[in-house]
């Protein structure tokens, strides 16, 4: 059982004990007033005011009336015998809040206690008494009233909670699905176009240097996807490597590769960011090299990441020369840009001095 459930189930014993007291209480006291029959209409009254009170408290329509009508009986009753039913004016001002709305809680809350002064100023009652029950049966109102919004403020709360945790399990899903796309959907096709053209070459009986290239290519993409899949299962447990190492291991695969020249400068403190940045600056970092080295095989490269206390920038620029003719496709641009708004980050991308520039910046 919960602290709250353990709560409410202390509350409605209280009210249970303090209903039950005050039938008996007013029972006693109409015996010797009134006799019999007094006993006969005041606990007729009582009975019927607490089945009211019930249909209040289990149906929500119209219980805002069963509570008046409830409230009601017991001020006959207290016009009948003095005391006699004000714990039925107690529980109807009490359960108003939990039952109404907050305005028609309020409405009857006064109601009842301006109903409950005109009886007893009829009935001759003292006037501390009416003072006290008259304060006591405002402040039971507006106790409820209070109690009623720190549940619905602890529902939404809950709500609001599972709601946030709700969009965190999407927002994993769809970077893990991103991760997946980005790597694994662009390495396999890529082994797949080689090993598609090695067999069509092998059943044209063509050269077996020229199949054996279109092999080790396949080769490389399939341990190139794997490094990637590495690092990206790395950056989301969030033990990835230093940003300015990956930077520097990148282009060393870039001179590798293309035997040209990459320069990698860092600026700042790029230790702050989330792994979802870190990932953003390594992809993009990634694809500026393969589209330099695709699109623009005789310049060379520079890397520039550039940090500041809210925001990372990093800078692909090449210096142009000859170009390949082709505009590429699959990733690209459009996919870098994708994945920098996803973060609140900017992607700007264009012709720079003879040459082509990528400039990223994500925040910190």
């Amino acid at each position: 059982m919960t602290a709250v459930s353990r709560w409410r189930y202390a509350v409605w014993t209280v009210v249970v004990l303090y209903l039950g007291y005050d039938l008996v209480g007013s029972m006693i006291n109409s015996a010797g007033v009134h006799g019999w029959g007094g006993v006969a209409l005041d606990g007729g009254l009582h009975v019927l005011g607490l089945a009211c009170g019930f249909i209040a408290y289990r149906w929500a329509r119209y219980s805002v009336w069963w509570l008046a009508v409830t409230a009601a009986l017991g001020l006959a009753e207290h016009s009948h015998l003095q005391f006699a039913g004000t714990s039925l004016m107690f529980l109807a001002v009490w359960m108003a809040p939990f039952r109404t709305r907050l305005w028609q809680a309020i409405a009857l809350t006064v109601a009842v206690t301006a109903a409950f002064i005109g009886t007893s100023l009829a009935v001759s009652l003292e006037g501390y008494a009416i003072f006290g029950l008259g304060f006591a049966l405002g402040w039971a109102g507006f106790l409820g009233a209070v109690l009623n919004q720190l549940g619905v403020t602890r529902r939404q709360t809950v709500a609001i909670a599972e709601a946030q945790a709700n969009a965190a399990v999407l927002g994993e899903r769809q970077r893990l699905a991103r991760e997946i796309h980005d790597i694994l959907a662009h390495s396999l096709s890529a082994q797949v176009v080689h090993l598609e053209g090695a067999r069509l070459l092998l059943e044209q009986g063509r050269d077996r240097d020229v199949v054996l290239d279109r092999v080790v290519r396949a080769g490389d993409l399939a341990r190139a996807g794997l490094e990637d899949s590495k690092r990206a299962v790395a950056a989301l447990r969030g033990d990835q490597t230093p940003l300015a190492e990956q930077l520097e291991q990148l282009a060393e695969q870039f001179r590798a590769t293309t035997g040209r020249t990459c320069e990698v400068t860092v600026t700042g403190d790029a230790g702050q960011l989330t792994p979802e940045a870190w990932l953003a600056v390594v992809r993009t970092a990634q694809e500026a090299l393969t589209n330099a080295h695709k699109h623009a095989p005789e310049a060379s490269v520079t890397l520039a990441l550039r940090c500041a206390p809210d925001w990372c920038e990093l800078e692909v620029e090449d210096t142009g020369g000859a170009t390949t003719g082709s505009a590429g496709n699959g990733y690209g641009l459009v996919g870098m840009r994708e994945r920098a708004e996803l973060i609140g980050g900017t992607l700007e991308a264009g012709p720079a001095g003879g040459g082509f520039r990528v400039r990223l910046r994500v925040p910190a």
